[in-house]
């Protein structure tokens, strides 16, 4: 038996924003950084880089955010809280725009972030990155996203790179296991696949996945914790040595994204443990 999404439209991440964390959501730090460089030809194939302040010599590791919006909205410009946090924990970041639903179905969103993650790799030491600690990290649609670059190899390969170039992954609130498709968001999504089963993270648990920590809020109702239980779960029995599993109490959906910004981090010690774990994988 699958675990499905909450059997109701999801939600775009903005619609669920609380007015303090609008308030937190101010253009991000790109001094030394840039603004919409683009990886592809397309008007959504553009990413911004957001770098720690005070140089230093040594390359610093790189995050790529994945935002959601049920893989039909959103824009890097309103995440840059997520890139000001990471770069004010020492680690580059990058925040890429995607095709969207309806222009586009599976696997055109996923495709597109192995395309971005190719441009990072090649081009990320000029903003002061190593391209040898590349870590994901996503929320809702976007860890979807995450995980599929994570664990299907044949997304990485198709742009000439190797499973081995992802040091870990963060999936936020994510959905990996939500068979059938009978909901308007997944039926917009991935009703064209020819084989579904392909479409669904949790059948691509391999033990030589790398280090994945999957965090949720207890009372999220748009996607279900048992999604990341469930991942977890078959990522253990796959034999994959380095899993974590964090429910966070009283958080909803957008809460585990909305708590990175600056103003309410105080709702929930997310950032921290993402940090923590990032810097244990890069180590």
């Amino acid at each position: 038996m699958t675990t499905r999404i909450a059997r109701r439209t999801i939600l775009p991440l903005l619609a669920g924003l609380t007015l303090p964390a609008c308030a937190a959501l101010r253009p991000g730090r790109l001094t030394d950084g840039a603004r919409d460089v683009a990886y592809g030809p397309h008007p959504r194939q553009r990413m911004d880089i957001y770098v720690p302040s005070g140089g230093g010599s040594a390359a610093k590791p790189v995050v790529f955010f994945i935002y959601g919006g049920s893989w039909a909205n959103g824009a890097k410009e309103t995440y840059s809280f997520v890139g000001d946090a990471l770069a004010a924990r020492g680690f580059v970041t990058v925040i890429a725009d995607y095709r969207l639903v309806p222009e586009v179905r599976f696997p055109v969103f996923i495709e597109d972030g192995a395309l971005a993650l190719r441009f990072v790799r090649d081009n990320i030491a000029r903003f002061g990155g190593d391209p040898g600690a590349i870590h994901l990290l996503g929320h809702s649609a976007g860890a979807y996203n995450a995980m599929m670059l994570t664990l299907d190899r044949r997304y990485l390969a198709a742009v000439g790179m190797r499973a081995g170039d992802i040091r870990s992954t963060v999936g936020l609130s994510g959905p990996y296991d939500f068979l059938p498709f009978d909901i308007d968001v997944t039926k917009a999504a991935f009703g064209n696949a020819r084989e579904p089963a392909q479409t669904q993270p949790i059948n691509f648990a391999r033990r030589d996945a790398p280090p994945i920590f999957l965090a949720t809020g207890s009372e999220d109702t748009t996607v279900l914790p048992r999604n990341s239980e469930r991942l977890a779960q078959t990522l253990r029995r796959a034999g994959a040595q380095a899993v974590s599993l964090k429910i966070y109490p009283g958080l909803g959906h957008a809460n585990t994204a909305t708590t990175l910004s600056r103003l309410l981090q105080w709702q929930a010690p997310i950032l921290d443990d993402v940090v923590i774990f990032l810097r244990n994988s890069a180590a």
